[in-house]
């Protein structure tokens, strides 16, 4: 297929994804924050006896921070449950996720007076995992950029604070991992997975975007074609179908009989009444065998079937047909009503099957001589007074016996017919009328 185009309707899923990301997003920060600060409770509670006070301040402090945290993510959530979280809503409450965890790291500095040097075993530093994974999440590549960008400067700026306060510690072994050297590869590192993790974001959207389109594309092709073969269009696209191919196929034509004289006796409501029931019962038996309807002609229908077990399935289709032609035929008799009847032609021959029209529409269709034959069939059943008349081809194609009984009633072989550049004769069976 093409590359898709971003179209009205495109853009409005895609901001739905949006709004969904958004919302998604904020309830996890509630769950972040609501689970660290219960395990915190859990692990970390103010001793009974005296402690200092910075411990006090930091316990406060980390509680509050968590409480921000969840406030943050409730207010996202609410905001994008009543789609407000759009245009540049969006780069604002991603960046207030960077923003807001090297503010936290900046104040528990302040609160316990660490330098630069040992940032990086400050806990709420280790949230950095988590919000970047909130800006994947949301599928946009350059808001993850700028989240990204955000963090990696916040992180420099608090490594680079009084840095020379560990000037003189070097004779302890941990100061060599607490110091500026170590602390800008762990900047650099994250910068990395930032890198990794925009990728993976530009990849998430590429994906939605392709997927979305796709799916808009197939349901503006089944205004056109069955869906059927929409479901089928595969990689090849459209232009394949175009091409179109010749294969062996299953046809059905049934038609009403003396719908033109009942519908010059009934108001135009009831005609219409009457089609729309028709086609439905119709589309439903043949929706059961997995049939296309190729089209509606006025009262006349003409069914195609392809791919596994077609030929069983297209006889299976007509025998269903033709029982629901007669329930209908008796129901209407019950109600009072008109009854009417219809007759069925079946056969199975080689069929060109393609899509021809243009980009402002197209149309799914079957053509050669079986196409003709399956109608001529249909109007044989007048002149024989049958109810469906098949060919013998379809009953040899689908493996069924011309003795094989269905609703109690046995096919009952008919005059062959001469056609047209066919050696020899087409042999015929059929059900009689109302049997």
């Amino acid at each position: 297929m093409n590359d898709p185009v971003q179209t009205p309707e495109l853009t409005r899923l895609l901001e739905k994804a949006e709004q969904d990301a958004e919302r998604i997003v904020g309830l996890l920060r509630m769950l972040v924050a609501a689970g660290l600060g219960i395990f915190f409770m859990m692990t970390v509670q103010p001793s009974t006896r005296e402690v200092p006070v910075v411990l006090e301040r930091q316990w406060a402090f980390a509680m509050g921070t968590m409480a921000a945290y969840f406030a943050l993510g409730l207010v996202t959530w609410l905001a994008a449950r009543r789609a407000l979280v759009t245009g540049w809503a969006t780069w604002v409450v991603s960046a207030a996720d960077s923003l807001f965890l090297v503010v936290s790291v900046w104040l528990g500095m302040r609160n316990v007076g660490l330098s630069g040097d040992a940032v990086f075993v400050l806990p709420s530093v280790w949230l950095v995992p988590v919000v970047l994974a909130f800006g994947v999440l949301r599928g946009n590549a350059r808001v993850m950029a700028v989240q990204v960008s955000l963090l990696v400067v916040g992180l420099l700026a608090l490594v680079g604070l009084n840095t020379a306060s560990a000037s003189g510690q070097q004779e302890n072994a941990i100061w060599l991992f607490l110091s500026l050297p170590p602390n800008l590869i762990r900047v650099f590192m994250i910068s990395l997975a930032g890198v990794v993790m925009i990728i993976a974001a530009r990849r998430v959207h590429a994906l939605l975007f392709r997927s979305l389109a796709e799916a808009e594309q197939r349901a503006n092709l089944t205004r056109y074609l069955p869906a059927q073969v929409v479901q089928d269009l595969g990689s090849a696209g459209l232009d394949a179908l175009k091409s179109g191919r010749r294969q062996m196929a299953g046809l059905i034509f049934i038609d009403l009989r003396g719908f033109t004289r009942l519908s010059q006796q009934l108001q135009p409501e009831q005609v219409s009444e009457l089609i729309a029931d028709y086609r439905q019962r119709v589309a439903g038996v043949v929706r059961r065998e997995n049939g296309i309807i190729d089209k509606f002609i006025g009262d006349a229908v003409m069914i195609v079937f392809e791919g596994d077990r077609a030929a069983e399935r297209c006889l299976a289709c007509g025998c269903g047909l033709r029982r629901e032609m007669l329930l209908w035929t008796a129901e209407r008799r019950q109600a009072g009503l008109v009854s009417i009847g219809a007759g069925l032609g079946m056969h199975w021959g080689e069929v060109f099957i393609g899509v021809i029209g243009d980009a402002e529409r197209l149309e799914f269709s079957v053509f050669g001589d079986a196409v003709n034959i399956a109608a001529r069939l249909e109007g044989l059943t007048r002149s024989l007074d049958m109810d469906l008349v098949l060919s013998a081809d379809l009953l040899d194609a689908a493996g069924a016996s011309a003795d094989a009984r269905v609703d109690g009633d046995t096919l009952v072989p008919l005059p062959p017919i001469q056609v047209r550049g066919r050696s020899g004769t087409l042999n015929l069976l059929g059900f009689a009328r109302g049997a």
